[in-house]
């Protein structure tokens, strides 16, 4: 007599390849969705500066993806889902969502349809370009060493989450924070778009208050954090804060 029951290494397999599918389902279609803000608002596709950034996007997501599946599959089926979530992070994770990609990139497709800031130099959208790619670039170093990268902020209890002291965590305990500052603030120089500062902006402080509440939370909930915080003593800007 066969039993057909899967073993739990079987499920916890077969429920990581469901949650990475359902994950590259969901960045496709964020690209996708950021895509259409930008053009649908400057009202036409020959706008150079946005497929540099829908480009951006194309080439490092592939790259982060390929080096998460070989080292932690489980982050990226962990951030398929939105479980656990606080509620101060509903709020503030969801206004910053709103912030960085809608509004910031509605801005500035609006901005290029009615010529709002000007014509700027080729470095300024060069320095936006750079700024975005070491953004995403630290990001993706961040998710790689912390198989804890969430999309939300909770204590992973499921996955027995530990603290990570690993690649950049060594030096700040928020560096995936930090790098969504720099996009947000790099961004509207891409596009060489003074009025998208604004929401940039905006954005990047949400990312601020959202540090300082995940890190009250860990200090809290984590076992060994306070120690860590101790021996790391910054949150995103080493010798600031």
């Amino acid at each position: 007599m066969t039993n057909d029951i899967p073993s739990r290494g079987m499920r916890d397999t077969q429920e990581i390849r469901r949650g990475v599918v359902r994950r590259v389902v969901q960045v496709a279609l964020l690209v996708v969705f950021q895509a259409s803000v930008l053009f649908l608002a400057a009202g036409r596709l020959d706008w150079a500066w946005g497929w540099v950034y829908i480009g951006v996007y194309l080439v490092v997501a592939p790259i982060n993806a390929l080096f998460l599946l070989r080292y932690s599959p489980g982050t990226i089926a962990d951030r398929a889902e939105a479980r656990g979530m606080r509620d101060w992070d509903k709020v503030v994770g969801g206004l910053f969502g709103v912030m960085y990609f809608i509004v910031l990139l509605l801005v500035a497709g609006l901005d290029v349809r009615y010529n709002w800031t000007g014509e700027v130099d080729l470095w300024i959208h060069i320095i936006g370009t750079i700024g975005s790619l070491l953004g995403f670039s630290l990001f993706s170093w961040a998710m790689i060493s912390n198989a804890y990268f969430s999309t939300v902020a909770r204590i992973q209890d499921d996955r027995g989450q530990t603290v990570c002291t690993t690649g950049p965590y060594r030096y700040v305990r928020h560096p995936g924070y930090i790098a969504g500052i720099l996009q947000s603030l790099s961004n509207p120089l891409l596009f060489g778009s003074i009025w998208s500062f604004l929401p940039g902006a905006l954005a990047a402080t949400l990312l601020v208050l959202r540090t300082l509440l995940e890190d009250r939370m860990l200090h809290e909930e984590l076992e060994g954090y306070p120690e860590y915080a101790s021996q790391v003593r910054f949150r995103l800007l080493p010798g600031v804060w």
